[in-house]
């Protein structure tokens, strides 16, 4: 069997580390082919319109220039499933930063100059780009993201609790979020013989390479498509985004290899962001804490390109026994880029107006909020009625505060200081879906005794290979060391993108069941392997896609500790402490890495994180990492993840639940709540910046 420090948990450390960190590992934009060119989009400065002329001479005219493609001379496409993706195909501009030109030229320093050359000619529209100005234009969608239904109901909400004797309306708001991987979004493309092969930096190579035929309109065997490293992505890299299939319009249009690496101030406006959010809360409660009523209601934007509407009251169906409960979605169609996928997309803004809401409750109960939480806790799914697969929310609560601390705790908020800075500690709870999709995946045993694990799977930093090889480790019954696995590339059997926190548990799925037929194989066989070896395969399909019914979900508890300083307004977070029961954690290092970036990106959402959009321009304001500000080493605390062991038998062969996403989802609600103990004031619009917080604590000392 398998050593004990190969086994599934154990923490072993990446396998591509050492590449990565010696620059051996290759990006997409580091694939530099013979006579390769280089792209620079040129993209609308009108928040909506036509272009009425395009003036490329200048541009031509500048040494290693070869091309400025625009919408009369761009390769026409194939029809767009995704019309994002339909550019340079007209003169319309849905919105700032849509792409009206691309400068190629063999040098990026050239293809730069000419894009600043081109002069475009506009004839404006009228425009609508804030979300707080049309909350009257809101319309039910038939559904909102992930296919879930954009309204539910349960019992008389609304009756229930205007008769509640305790009652909390509040209003919660989540400005636009953007994504910002550390690696923006690029391709290398190159045409050779009718094919078409990309590097790309994307969470999911096979969605790429037949969106890439469609548009080319190739069958799919004629374009290959690698994403071997990926630099982050957040669920901005989880669909294709404009900057392959530009890179591949340019390789078409010039006949030489193009390389377009997307200028981080264009990632606001072509790659999707979080879309704002603005919740209405109301809770209706025993004197108790039981809850008769839960009502939660969501606004947000969409783009007029293509629907895109955040499922943020989709958790709230999920987390708390009630009499009745009512969760809608409304959503304006504004003249923006269109919003896409973030870091649990629906959970994280959803989860923090909720869990900030649970808390007011508390407070107005004179209870402790774990407590609250834990008289609330549910037996079935509150919305659907199923049983859970298991749920340990309560659990997690208890471990966390006996970690943190947290019956020390004097209830009462701004008793705690130190000389001119308040101290207090906030609790909120997290959840997120168990997602799964069908995956193929090859294993080949070797007659030197290698084992050949392939599947399309693709790793943006979390770690995929390693934990791949410990999954077929473990089901070969051999070491970790002699297994290796191919991933990242077309060329590999078809596997679904890394996203919605569903990778791991899809592809180990396909992984797993290769590598137990291969061991029964081998089990069975007398003699030596043949030079070329023996495989075993798996298709998943059928299986990880069928309907489970069971409710499956990964649940967590956030801690945290804050200091805000009275003078300045400034919030420093001096403690985040998360416990998690997501399954079996297959690795230990991994897993605790996903937990805390989690968690930081979630104390980004809190305190620093800021996207808005200027009413005149259309623009988004501070879309570059000078103007949007994602936490320092210096804003991070001490930080610690741990986990419940948390056995699950109705999930996958792995037992596993997805975690690279609920580290975000309680952090933010966390800091809040902290932040409310600390001050006694309640802040309902993120995030707690040093200017809002000091012009509220001065407010409370006037009165």
């Amino acid at each position: 069997m398998a050593s004990h420090a190969n086994a599934l948990g154990a923490p072993m450390e990446r396998r591509e580390g050492r590449a990565k960190v010696t620059g051996e590992a290759l990006y997409a934009t580091e694939y530099t082919p013979p006579g390769c060119l280089y792209a620079w989009p040129v993209t609308a400065t009108v928040p909506r319109g036509r272009v009425t002329s395009v003036d490329t001479g200048a541009a031509l005219a500048l040494p290693g220039v070869l091309a400025v493609l625009t919408h009369e001379t761009a390769p026409r496409l194939g029809d767009a499933d995704d019309p994002t993706l339909a550019v340079l195909q007209d003169d319309r501009v849905p919105h700032h930063g849509w792409p009206v030109a691309l400068a190629v030229a063999d040098s990026l320093e050239a293809a730069r100059a000419a894009a600043a050359r081109v002069d475009v000619g506009y004839a404006s529209e009228p425009h609508a780009v804030t979300l707080a100005d049309h909350l009257a234009d809101a319309y039910r969608p038939e559904d909102a993201n992930g296919g879930n239904p954009a309204d539910r109901h349960r019992g008389d909400a609304e009756g229930d609790f205007t008769a509640a004797p305790v009652q909390i309306d509040v209003r919660y708001r989540v400005p636009p979020l953007h994504n910002h991987p550390m690696e923006p979004h690029g391709a290398t493309a190159t045409w050779e013989d009718g094919r078409l092969t990309v590097y790309d930096s994307s969470q999911g190579g096979d969605t790429v390479r037949s969106v890439l035929a469609a548009l080319f309109k190739l069958p799919e065997d004629r374009v290959t498509v690698i994403c071997e490293h990926v630099g982050g992505g957040f669920g901005s890299k989880g669909t294709p985004r404009p900057h392959v299939v530009l890179a591949a319009m340019a390789s078409r249009h010039t006949g030489r290899p193009v390389k377009l690496a997307l200028p981080r101030r264009q990632l606001a406006e072509l790659v999707g962001h979080r879309a704002p959010t603005d919740h209405r809360l109301r809770l209706g409660a025993a004197p108790d804490g039981t809850l008769a009523s839960v009502i939660h209601e969501v606004t947000t934007h969409t783009s007029r390109v293509k629907e895109f509407v955040e499922q943020a009251a989709v958790p709230t169906r999920v987390m708390y026994a009630s009499g009745s409960s009512l969760t809608a979605h409304r959503v304006a169609a504004l003249d923006v880029p269109t919003p896409s996928w973030m870091r649990a997309p629906g959970e994280a803004p959803g989860m923090y107006a909720l869990e900030s809401a649970v808390d007011e409750l508390a407070c107005a109960l004179g209870m402790d909020p774990i407590e609250l939480r834990a008289l609330n806790e549910p037996d079935r799914e509150p919305d659907s009625g199923r049983l859970f697969s298991s749920r340990h929310v309560v659990e997690c609560l208890r471990e966390g505060a006996r970690r943190f601390g947290w019956a020390e705790r004097d209830p009462r908020p701004g008793t705690r200081r130190e000389g001119s800075v308040l101290l207090g500690t906030g609790v909120a709870a997290a959840t997120y879906p168990v997602l799964v999709s069908p995956s193929r995946a090859t294993v080949t045993a070797h007659p030197d005794g290698l084992h050949v694990v392939r599947v399309n799977a693709t790793d943006i930093g979390t770690g995929a290979r390693t934990v791949l090889a410990q999954v077929a480790a473990q089901a070969l019954g051999v070491g970790a060391d002699a297994v290796r696995t191919e991933i990242g590339s077309t060329g590999l059997p078809r596997a679904p993108l890394a996203g919605g926190s569903s990778g791991t548990a899809s592809w180990g799925w396909a992984v797993h069941e290769a590598c137990s037929s291969l061991a029964r194989q081998l089990r069975d066989r007398e003699g030596p392997l043949p030079p070329e070896g023996l495989t075993a395969s798996a298709d998943t399909e059928g299986s990880a896609d069928a309907e489970s019914p069971y409710a499956r979900h990964a649940f967590g508890a956030h801690f945290a500790e804050v200091a805000v300083d009275r003078n300045t307004g400034e919030v420093r977070v001096r403690r985040l402490l998360g416990v998690y029961a997501a399954g079996r954690i297959l690795n230990a290092r991994t897993a605790t890495s996903q937990f805390i970036g989690g968690m930081v990106m979630g104390l980004g959402m809190a305190l620093t994180e800021h996207g808005s959009v200027d009413p005149a321009s259309g623009a988004f304001i501070g879309s570059d990492l000078a103007g949007y500000h994602v936490p320092a080493h210096a804003d991070v605390p001490a930080v610690e993840a741990h986990w419940i062991d948390e056995e699950d038998e109705h999930l996958n062969p792995m037992g596993s639940k997805g975690i690279g996403e609920i580290g975000i989802v309680g952090t933010p609600a966390a800091i809040g709540n902290a932040v409310h103990h600390a001050t006694g004031i309640r802040f309902r619009d993120l995030p707690l910046t040093p200017d809002r917080v000091h012009g509220a604590l001065r407010g409370a000392a006037r009165h």
